[in-house]
């Protein structure tokens, strides 16, 4: 039983109200002020109602800038920067997303930089700029995913690893992308290239849970060709976003919101045009993930492209 719930059965009141919004993942959280002088039993408070939810709403956060952002971030753990260093934006601790310089849309399913071996386990979103019209995430519930597939394709699943990896065909995937985001692709997210393998199933660290590690950020099954591959990824991924498993959210400037990256996929949906969406994230170091059968996931390679000498 999660620390919320326990607080909950003792009748002891937590420090802000939650709200769950959808049957299997996401609840909001109200009257709270969040940032980095919370005291430790609300920061206990809001980790175990993020364990048990999987990701957390805040609406009202206007009074957070990038620096208060860090500060309330580092309550969960070390923080840590995009591995693709040009992604940076100044602090090493916050990743910009902004569709005005040609990035921001992830509009595919997947969890934060599975292309690495320790991929982050929390991540935080603040919202700074809205469009006025569309721009939604949805997240997926991962466990719940596992725990509601049949019991042969669990045994399937459990004996899979995948090779993940931020080197993919960026124009086949996103065919309306602007040459602006087809360059940033290429001299930022794809400036160094990984490839990493990992259980298609792991061990939740915290709770000891069976999470689905899928995505798009998949390439391949180990031991199996691409064209199997891809029937299979589109077996197992179509579990993990079944609607039953998602919560969709509304935007509003200055929300922030927090998900167990270990646990849910997400998807930040396309529709909103030409308008601009800033948003800001802070990532949580995480642990390398184990499989079922106790083994660890493994670095395949990490290749930094050579680029052409200036003439001199």
């Amino acid at each position: 039983m999660s620390v919320a719930l326990q607080e909950k059965a003792n009748n002891i009141p937590l420090p802000f109200e939650v709200k769950r919004i959808a049957g299997r993942i996401g609840a909001e959280l109200t009257g709270i002020k969040l940032s980095g002088d919370l005291s430790p039993e609300t920061y206990k408070a809001i980790r175990a109602t993020l364990l048990e939810h999987r990701v957390i709403f805040f609406r009202g956060q206007q009074h957070l800038d990038d620096a208060e952002q860090e500060r309330f971030a580092k309550l969960f753990g070390d923080l840590v920067a995009h591995p693709t260093e040009k992604v940076r934006n100044g602090s090493t601790a916050i990743l910009e997303l902004d569709t005005g310089n040609g990035n921001g849309k992830a509009d595919q399913w997947h969890t934060d930089v599975t292309f690495v071996d320790a991929y982050p386990q929390i991540s935080i979103l603040r919202s700074v700029q809205v469009p006025d019209y569309g721009g939604d995430t949805v997240w997926a519930n991962t466990v719940a995913a596992y725990e509601h597939l049949p019991a042969e394709l669990k045994d399937l699943a459990d004996n899979l690893w995948a090779v993940h990896s931020n080197k993919y065909d960026y124009a086949a995937q996103r065919p309306h992308a602007t040459e602006a985001e087809k360059k940033h692709y290429e001299s930022t997210f794809a400036s160094t290239q990984y490839e990493t393998e990992h259980p298609v199933v792991r061990i939740h660290p915290e709770t000891g849970e069976k999470s689905l590690i899928l995505g798009y950020f998949i390439q391949k099954f180990v031991g199996q060709n691409h064209v199997d591959s891809a029937k299979l990824f589109e077996i197992l991924q179509g579990h993990v976003t079944k609607l039953e498993n998602t919560v969709r959210w509304r935007w509003q400037a200055g929300d922030v919101v927090i998900w167990d990256n270990r646990s849910t996929q997400h998807y930040a949906i396309n529709d909103y045009g030409d308008q601009r969406r800033i948003v800001r994230r802070s990532t949580i170091a995480g642990d390398v993930p184990v499989s079922t059968d106790g083994k660890h996931s493994r670095i395949r390679s990490k290749v930094v492209p050579l680029r052409p000498q200036a003439a001199e």
